[in-house]
């Protein structure tokens, strides 16, 4: 196994950018809450006392932010353990940054491009899509790393 220290670059990226993505992901609540002000439409009886507003499960514009942030539960866990693993193969700094910082901004992106100001295809399919690749090829690097060192 690598030594991983605080210090080294691509750690102090990995820790940056994962705090960007658990912030972003914690945003998603809020983005959500706003849309359901801006429509008055609530998923609890409770929540109705704004003047206008009723009990409704399939706003589709509410449930689109709620679909990004799915979305994002389902993807950035993945991102923090695999980069966490990734960053125990010594890889160079230059190329673990990068990945680090294109995978922050393509999450961003994609919940720009989906839930903000949804565009069409193939822009949510890039931005969700080039992350990911980045997962897998994180993944991929760990595999070999660890497979050809037993």
């Amino acid at each position: 196994m690598v030594p991983v220290t605080i210090v080294e670059p691509a750690v102090k990226t990995y820790i940056a950018c994962s705090g960007i993505l658990a912030l972003k992901v914690m945003g998603m609540s809020l983005l959500t809450a706003r849309m359901r002000f801006k429509k008055k439409v609530f998923a609890n009886e409770e929540d109705t006392n704004v003047k206008g507003s009723v009990v409704k499960y399939d706003d589709p514009d509410v449930e689109r932010v709620r679909r990004a942030h799915l979305n994002d539960l389902e993807n950035i866990p993945v991102f923090w353990v695999v980069g966490a693993l990734y960053l125990t193969t010594g890889p160079s700094d230059e190329v673990a940054i990068n990945l680090f910082r294109v995978y922050t901004a393509g999450r961003i992106l994609h919940t720009l491009v989906y839930a903000v100001t949804p565009l069409p295809q193939p822009a949510r399919g890039i931005a969700f899509g080039i992350p990911y690749w980045i997962t897998i090829y994180m993944g991929v690097k760990v595999i070999c790393h660890y497979f050809n060192s037993v």
